[in-house]
């Protein structure tokens, strides 16, 4: 895949970045608190899910959870566990990040109580860089457990103050990091991400989604879990409760215009694909909007997105064919032929794009009702927006927009 040639042509109104990407380890219980406790595990990894939420927020790169769950396997390092600066060093180099976030957190439950819902709780961080083989001091929050949304939000801020301070907001404004959310609807969430188990992870989630409805994101995982299990009118509802803003804005709109074009709602999915494009204009996005403009019948806006994909990425076969195809129903035959060939270079040998090809040479029209020659336009389930903004902070901002 030529990454770089296909997005290069994409950054020119690029705003600065910071290109180096971030592995934020999940927080482990510290030395002195009680190491049979689980129930207590999920606060580690909320810890690490807010910072890479503000990492990605400020137009940073942070590599996901199961990216990190998986490196830590590879190296035998068990989950959740203190790291040594060895230990962090050596998972950033399996993870090539430039960057490593972590640290611990202690909680000592109300003695009044005993609970390990109520006590206090102290979180410290560290930042390895592996660039310039330097680590942060040890910076920390303390608090009571209730608080911990902002307690994470804060140390959210110095994380990214230290990582680029240019892109850190003012200290003041840090709790716009995360939007509020309910402790018990945020532990719930997490528990989700953490289980192996398909239906207890569900479960966590909606009962995630019914303590504090206006939490996006258990909203999008359940939008995720009911797209791959192709109930797309169920995943449509889900995801159409993702606001703008929200860190899975992007992912959750594209995979919205795939489960509305799934279920049948062609405009729907051309509003859905038309929002991110302005955001995120990969060939990917492109073409499915230009697959549902074409199903829509909308052809001279359909030939111009799979133009603009193809042009992104001449080398996907895809591209070539879903062009020619909708030449060849608008009746520009020529051209239709030409991207026929193109998408054969690329692809030999398959049936449907010869016999298409030998149509458009002999000019031949659709054939009514033929349901063999409707509805082939095909879509991308791919969504590359991380390799977007590695490119988009490598290339640097430009002094100009590019022409209209």
């Amino acid at each position: 895949m030529h990454l770089f040639c296909r997005l290069a042509v994409l950054i020119a109104a690029s705003q600065a970045l910071w290109a180096d990407t971030s592995a934020v380890i999940p927080f482990a219980r510290a030395a002195e608190a009680d190491a049979t406790n689980l129930s207590l595990d999920w606060i580690g990894e909320s810890i690490a899910e807010t910072i890479r939420d503000a990492i990605e927020l400020r137009g940073g790169v942070s590599l996901a959870r199961t990216e990190v769950d998986e490196a830590m396997a590879r190296l035998t390092i068990r989950p959740r566990t203190m790291l040594t600066q060895a230990s962090a060093l050596k998972l950033g180099e399996a993870l090539d990040a430039e960057q490593v976030v972590y640290g611990t957190f202690a909680f000592a439950p109300d003695k009044a109580t005993n609970s390990q819902k109520q006590g206090s709780l102290q979180i410290t961080a560290r930042v390895l860089d592996r660039r310039k083989f330097t680590e942060s001091a040890v910076f920390s929050e303390s608090g009571n457990l209730e608080d911990l949304p902002t307690l994470e939000a804060h140390l959210a801020w110095r994380t990214l103050a230290l990582l680029a301070p240019s892109l850190a907001p003012a200290e003041a404004d840090f709790r716009s990091l995360r939007p509020s959310v309910r402790l018990d609807a945020q532990e719930n969430y997490t528990r989700g991400l953490m289980t192996h188990d398909p239906g207890q992870q569900e479960r966590f989630f909606l009962t995630a989604v019914r303590l504090d409805p206006k939490f996006g994101h258990p909203a999008y995982a359940l939008g995720r879990i009911n797209y791959e299990r192709k109930d797309y009118r169920q995943a449509a509802q889900w995801l159409q409760k993702i606001v703008s803003g929200d860190v899975h804005a992007h992912e959750a709109g594209f995979l919205l215009g795939l489960a509305l074009y799934q279920s049948g709602d062609f405009a729907g999915a051309q509003a859905a694909f038309q929002t991110i494009v302005t955001s995120v204009p990969l060939s990917e996005v492109l073409n499915n909007l230009g697959a549902a403009q074409s199903r829509r019948k909308m052809l001279p806006q359909a030939i111009e997105s799979f133009t603009k994909a193809r042009d992104g990425d001449p080398n996907d076969p895809a591209y070539h064919f879903n062009l020619g195809y909708a030449l060849w129903r608008k009746g520009d035959y020529s051209a239709a032929a030409d991207s026929f060939r193109a998408a054969l270079d690329r692809q030999p040998d398959e049936e449907i794009t010869i016999l298409l090809l030998g149509m458009s040479l002999r000019k031949q029209a659709p054939r009514p009702g033929d349901a063999q020659l409707e509805a082939l336009e095909r879509l991308k389930t791919n969504f590359e927006e991380r390799a977007y903004l590695q490119l988009k902070a490598l290339v640097g901002p430009s002094q100009k927009s590019p022409p209209k």
